[in-house]
């Protein structure tokens, strides 16, 4: 697929360095919205401590992608979250509604062409690209899962699987473990008899499934032995293995590569100082040393050089991982994501 060739590309680029842009000026407080646990951990040592150091000051909040509590905010002239990580569906819900702001890059004195997908959004700056995979732990399963088959197979596999409450994904993965190429998946998955494939190959594992909302619940049911494999993003599997020493395995068998952005709220009365956290937390040498704390790949190519080697094959972008690895695709999820939501919540209540 292209997107996963540029992803290929960008991993063997080499780098011309940008300098360091300019911190702002001592008193400045930015709000920035992120999504909590390891990820937002890593975030802070990365961007909001050398930012802090600088003489700024940034205050944390946690959110779950709600779109409507930022365009409220907007609508009542009330904006108190200044720049926001979004997910590709949240930051694409949240542009077509007018919650956040059209960036101009121009004001971030940043090379466009630099940032794989930076095409792909008007409304916000890609940070890191991640990979929903799935994983096992080696101390209970000795001859673990390799494939994305075995996800659906509970005569080789039996025990619980945890799977993230949401269509996206599980849909995909159901159409590629039914034998759809990944190529094809969204062409299939856009008809009613594609979307009903899917769903008779989720029933095969439904009464199995254990369901996690937030990020950190999954390695926790991992690590809690409450099931045998898990769905999870692949940073937060890997820093249960970095950081917690946990026996886990990552399969990287049909990843599903996706990004998150920084946004910025539409109207914030700190527009200028959003837009210079942006510019420092977008360099290279920043993004890289996100790579430290948590495995997501930088989406600034001119970081790849500026990566310990030995981090380099635990991220989503790395040769190896991308073999079997397919794009999420944002736009099919704006068209189709409300009637398919419908669909899953209607399922899981049968």
């Amino acid at each position: 697929m292209k997107h996963v060739t540029k992803f290929m590309a960008a991993a063997a680029l080499g780098a011309s360095m940008f300098a360091i842009a300019p911190v702002a000026s001592a008193g400045d407080e930015l709000t920035i919205v992120s999504w909590g646990g390891a990820y937002s951990e890593s975030q802070r040592k990365a961007f909001y401590e050398p930012y802090n150091a600088a003489g700024n000051k940034v205050t944390e909040a946690e959110y779950n992608g709600e779109v409507a509590k930022i365009k409220a905010m907007v609508e009542a002239n009330a904006v108190t979250w200044d720049v926001i990580d979004v997910d590709t569906p949240t930051g694409l819900q949240g542009c077509a509604e007018g919650a956040l702001e059209t960036i101009d890059w121009a004001k971030l004195g940043l090379d466009k062409s630099k940032f794989i997908g930076a095409e792909l959004m008007d409304c916000a700056i890609p940070n890191i690209v991640y990979g929903t995979v799935f994983g096992y732990d080696t101390s209970k399963l000795a001859e673990g899962p390799t494939s994305l088959i075995d996800l659906f197979d509970m005569a080789k596999f039996p025990g619980k699987r945890g799977l993230w409450k949401n269509p996206q994904v599980n849909l995909e993965w159901a159409l590629i473990a039914d034998g759809v190429p990944s190529a094809d998946v969204y062409k299939v998955l856009g008809t009613p008899e594609g979307v009903d494939r899917a769903f008779k190959k989720l029933d095969t594992i439904k009464k199995d499934i254990v369901w996690w909302e937030a990020g950190a619940q999954a390695p926790q049911l991992l690590a809690d032995g409450q099931v045998v494999m898990t769905s999870a993003w692949n940073g937060r599997l890997q820093t249960a293995i970095d950081a917690d020493g946990k026996p886990f395995k990552i399969v990287w068998d049909n990843q599903a590569l996706d990004w998150d952005w920084w946004a910025i709220t539409k109207n914030t009365p700190k527009l200028e100082e959003a837009y210079r956290f942006i510019a420092f937390a977008s360099q290279p040498e920043m993004m890289a040393n996100q790579t430290k704390f948590i495995a997501y790949g930088p989406s600034n190519k001119d970081a790849v050089p500026n990566i310990d080697p030995k981090t380099l094959p635990n991220l989503p972008t790395a040769p190896d991982n991308l073999k079997t690895a397919w794009q999420l695709d944002p736009q099919f999820w704006a068209d189709n994501g409300d009637q398919l939501k419908e669909r899953f919540n209607a399922w899981l209540a049968q």
